[in-house]
């Protein structure tokens, strides 16, 4: 898949997650098959400001490529200082706005996220100055905030210049338990030049297979179904060689087989990297969330979280992993 002057090797993406997708869980999750990853989403004011929270979530390495620095924001003059500075935006292979966030809260309040749906002019507006780091320009959208307007928002971007678009298709009002609806992305894909990423309700390699075979769309991007089990990303890759897995109740996670003790070394793996990447500034609020995530499957998995939660220190956690993934 090529977007701009990027050319990706595959077409499985890992969505930019709050929480979850920071340096060391983009590096499991590209050692398990994602052909692309996104920081966290980057307010523009905090990136301007380079305050020490924004720093560590803007991190990165030379292993961590393609990647895409995902921003948001409402006022145009920032983003235009925000293309003045370099140094903010030069370390990565393209830059992404996020105008999908569904935090109807932060929305309302910042102006940004999915609220930008409502301005779809301005959308197009922001397009326009982030390619002036002559960087390749992704935008990542909803249906609409809580009216369906993304065909007339694909035609702002598309004229703006925007080189691909991924679509969430629901409404910023529409939570995770209300189903996708792929059909939107097909529009979307019918309606303009550049390449189309899907992202909604993708679990498994047949659910790519058929979000591709439905819509047409150019990339498959991956988010929840990645919290605590990356390994999703070889699973969908290897469907499309013709792999099948055992689904027997030993090996199932999700919709599809898979051997648990695997996914527990790269969450091992994952505490590696936290400890080499941040050293004393590991955030363990979020190693907890996600180690959650990686246990949710397992047997007692209810007794195991309880005990996992409870832990107060890095080395703690990497001594209950450690125990597991000897069993």
């Amino acid at each position: 898949m090529k977007m701009g002057k990027l050319k990706l090797k595959g077409n499985l993406v890992l969505a930019p997650m709050v929480d979850v997708t920071d340096l060391p869980y983009r590096l499991i999750c590209r050692k398990a098959g994602a052909a692309l990853a996104y920081t966290e989403m980057v307010y523009i004011d905090a990136a301007l400001h380079e305050n020490a929270k924004t720093k560590k979530m803007m991190k990165t390495c030379k292993e961590d490529s393609p990647l895409g620095l995902q921003i948001t924001g409402d006022r145009l003059e920032e983003f235009e200082k925000f293309v003045e500075r370099k140094e903010l935006w030069n370390d990565y292979d393209l830059i992404d706005l996020n105008c999908g966030c569904p935090s109807l809260r932060v929305a309302r309040k910042s102006g940004a996220g999915s609220f930008l749906m409502e301005d779809p002019e301005k959308i197009g507006k922001i397009i326009k100055i982030l390619k002036g780091t002559g960087k390749t320009v992704t935008v990542k959208v909803r249906l609409g905030f809580k009216c369906n307007n993304v065909l007339e928002v694909a035609r702002i971007v598309g004229k703006a210049g925007v080189d691909a678009m991924t679509v969430h298709a629901r409404l910023a009002t529409q939570g995770g338990r209300d189903k996708a609806d792929w059909s939107w992305i097909k529009k979307v894909k019918e309606a303009v030049r550049s390449p189309v990423i899907g992202n909604g309700d993708v679990y498994s390699g047949e659910d790519a297979e058929l979000m591709l075979k439905e819509t047409g769309c150019d990339g498959v991007m991956i988010a929840r179904a990645a919290i605590g089990d990356p390994l999703v990303f070889k699973r969908v890759g290897d469907h499309f060689k013709g792999n099948r897995y055992d689904t027997s109740p030993a090996k199932l996670l999700g919709r599809e087989g898979v051997d648990l003790s695997e996914n527990l070394k790269l969450f091992s793996e994952y505490l590696k990297l936290q400890r080499k990447h941040y050293g004393d500034g590991v955030d363990l609020s979020k190693v907890r969330y996600v180690g959650g995530k990686f246990l949710k499957k397992m047997k007692h998995a209810a007794k195991l979280r309880d005990e996992f939660h409870s832990l107060k220190r890095l080395k703690d956690v990497e001594g209950f992993v450690s125990q597991l993934v000897s069993v």
